[in-house]
């Protein structure tokens, strides 16, 4: 028996979230930038604006303090539900029991800059099934992208999760 339903199959590239950004301020970006070069100083070019306006380091992200829109979560975020992303979507899901990180990866396009408003859509990407120690597995990827104001993609990355 398969873990992944017909219904499953077919939600796959539909969207389970997506938020917008505030749009960025230099003072989000120094704040950023201080965190993760701590305990050095960030390089100055996340501090001083040069000939235009700041350019973030690759890994900022915009929604880390606010959203300024977000799409309503079908399941409250402090439940631990693995079939939360079925559900985002308006399917069931597999029903299992647990739920592991199994990693992320990015790749990044334009560069965020102050002023920008970044929107995030997160899609059901894929699901492999795998049998490991502790039984049968599903192994999920999402899609995340980010994309300007101007539509121009920021940042395009994939997130595994492995539900047993």
């Amino acid at each position: 028996m398969s873990l992944v339903s017909d219904q499953m199959r077919a939600a796959l590239g539909g969207v389970a979230d997506w938020r917008v950004s505030f749009p960025v301020a230099a003072s989000d970006i120094r704040r950023w930038a201080i965190a993760v070069y701590y305990p050095d100083p960030p390089p100055a070019r996340f501090v001083a604006p040069g000939d235009g306006p700041l350019v973030a380091p690759e890994e900022f992200n915009p929604f880390a303090w606010a959203v300024a829109d977000r799409r309503v979560p079908a399941v409250a975020p402090m439940l631990r539900d693995t079939d939360r992303l079925e559900k985002a979507i308006g399917i069931v899901g597999p029903g299992l029991c647990h739920q592991i990180n199994g990693g992320s990866e990015a790749v990044y396009g334009a560069p965020i800059r102050e002023g920008d408003v970044i929107r995030s859509e997160t899609r059901l990407h894929s699901y492999r099934e795998k049998t490991g120690r502790m039984g049968p597995m599903l192994v999920t990827v999402t899609e995340v992208e980010w994309t300007n104001q101007d539509g121009a993609r920021v940042k395009l990355g994939h997130d595994t999760s492995i539900r047993y």
